[in-house]
C-alpha cells in the first residue's frame, strides 16, 4: 500500500489531532510532505494553540483580538518566532560619524517631524513572557508605553526605558516571582559558595528564556526584539546578590540616528536571598526592562526609539540563534573599535594641546629674554 493510499484511509480528525501536538517548526516541515498535511496545517486553530503554548500571554481575550486584527495566529507565529538579525554595520560610516559629528543637525537627530507625528506611543503593544526551564514564571501585555501620554514632552526628549516591575515608593510589587530549589534551582547556601562554584550563574544562563514581542497595531506588524536565549549573565555591582540576565537584539536606525544601528537591551534581574524556612538561597525577579542604546552607549530618547521600533518590525529575521549571536558580537566589535578610535583621537588632541602649551611657554620666555 502506498503512502498516499494509507493516509487517505485515515480520518482527517486523526491527522488534525496528530499535527495539533507538534510545535510550529515541526508542523511547517510536516506540511511539505503531503496535500492532506498541508491543508490541515493552514488551519488557524492549530496555530492558535501553538501560540498559546509558546506565548501564554496570547490567551488573553484582548490579545487574541489584537492578533486576529493583524493577520491571525499563523502570520503572528511566522513573524514573531524568528528573531531579528541586523548586520548592517558600516564601519567606515561610523568612523566618519565620530570624526564629523557636527554634520548632523537637530533635525537629523530627532527625525522628520511629519514622520514622527504619524507614530504614537499608544500604537505599540508589548507581549512579554519569561520562562524558567520551560515553565512560564511571568507574563504581561503592555498596552502603549508607560508615562508617555501624560508627559509627552518629557517622554520625547528623555532616555527611553520600559520597566515592567514597579518599585516606586518602596512598595513590594504584586504577584512577585520567586524561584527556589523546589523549582529546580541548584542548592546554594551562601553568596561565598556561589562566588566559588557559580551554580546560579550557570543555571540562569541555561534555564531562563525571554520573549518580548512588539506589535504596532496601526501598521499591523509584529516582531520579537528579544534574543530568546541570554546573551550573557553577570553579577550586578556593588553587591553580589543580584544577577543581570541580558537579552536583546541589534536594530537598524538608518536615517534615524547618525550611528545607523542601535542595541535593544532587555534585562531580567534576579536577587539572591535567604529566608528563615530554608537552608538554600532563593531568587526573586526584581527587574524586567527595555532600553535602546546607540553605538557609543548613549541612551536613545523616546522620539527616536519609536522610529527605531517601527523600523525593526520590517527587519530581517532568522530562526538560527548563531546568526543572532554573530550579529551581537559584530556590534560589540565595532563598538570596541569605535571606542578605541575615539580614545586615540582624544589622545592626539591632548598631545597637541600639551605641545601648543609648551610652544607658547617657550615663545613667551624667548620674547622676554
Amino acid at each position: 500500500m502506498s503512502v498516499a493510499e494509507s493516509t487517505s484511509s485515515l480520518s482527517s480528525d486523526i491527522f488534525y489531532d496528530i499535527l495539533g501536538r507538534l510545535d510550529g517548526a515541526t508542523l511547517a516541515g510536516a506540511a511539505c510532505t503531503c496535500a492532506a498535511f498541508y491543508s490541515i496545517s493552514r488551519e488557524e486553530k492549530i496555530w492558535e494553540e501553538i501560540c498559546y503554548s509558546l506565548w501564554p500571554s496570547t490567551k488573553n481575550n484582548d490579545a487574541r483580538n489584537l492578533i486576529s486584527s493583524i493577520g491571525g495566529f499563523r502570520r503572528f507565529y511566522a513573524n514573531c518566532y524568528p528573531v531579528i538579525v541586523c548586520k548592517d554595520l558600516d564601519v567606515a560610516k561610523l568612523d566618519s560619524y565620530l570624526e564629523e559629528p557636527e554634520a548632523w543637525n537637530d533635525a537629523d537627530y530627532y527625525g522628520e517631524t511629519d514622520e514622527y507625528e504619524s507614530i504614537s506611543p499608544s500604537d505599540f503593544i508589548s507581549i512579554i513572557d519569561v520562562r524558567y526551564k520551560d515553565r512560564v514564571i511571568f507574563s504581561k501585555i503592555l498596552w502603549g508605553i508607560p508615562d508617555s501620554e501624560d508627559f509627552n514632552r518629557w517622554f520625547y526628549n528623555t532616555p527611553f526605558q520600559i520597566d515592567l516591575i514597579d518599585h516606586s515608593f518602596g512598595v513590594e510589587p504584586a504577584g512577585k516571582v520567586i524561584l527556589s530549589v523546589s523549582d529546580g534551582l541548584p542548592p546554594v547556601q551562601s553568596v561565598d559558595s556561589e562566588k566559588k562554584e557559580g551554580k546560579l550563574w550557570k543555571e540562569l544562563l541555561d534555564g531562563v528564556r525571554l520573549s518580548w514581542i512588539v506589535v504596532n497595531k496601526k501598521v499591523k506588524q509584529a516582531a520579537n526584539v528579544s534574543s530568546w536565549i541570554p546573551l550573557g549573565v553577570q553579577r550586578h555591582w556593588p553587591t553580589d546578590n543580584d544577577f543581570l540576565v541580558r537579552f536583546g537584539s541589534i536594530l537598524p536606525a538608518k536615517d534615524i540616528l547618525p550611528c545607523q544601528v542601535v542595541e535593544c537591551i532587555l534585562v531580567v534581574k534576579f536577587r539572591m536571598f535567604k529566608d528563615g524556612d530554608s537552608d538554600y538561597a532563593h531568587l526573586k525577579l526584581t527587574q524586567l526592562s527595555m532600553q535602546l542604546e546607540d553605538i557609543e552607549g548613549a541612551h536613545v530618547n523616546g522620539r527616536n526609539s519609536l522610529l527605531v521600533l517601527k523600523e525593526a518590525l520590517s527587519c530581517r529575521r532568522s530562526k538560527n540563534y548563531s546568526e543572532v549571536l554573530e550579529s551581537c558580537n559584530l556590534y560589540s566589535r565595532v563598538r570596541t573599535e569605535i571606542k578605541e578610535q575615539k580614545m586615540r583621537n582624544e589622545c592626539r588632541i591632548d598631545r597637541l594641546c600639551i605641545l601648543s602649551g609648551i610652544a607658547a611657554f617657550i615663545t613667551f620666555w624667548y620674547c622676554i629674554l
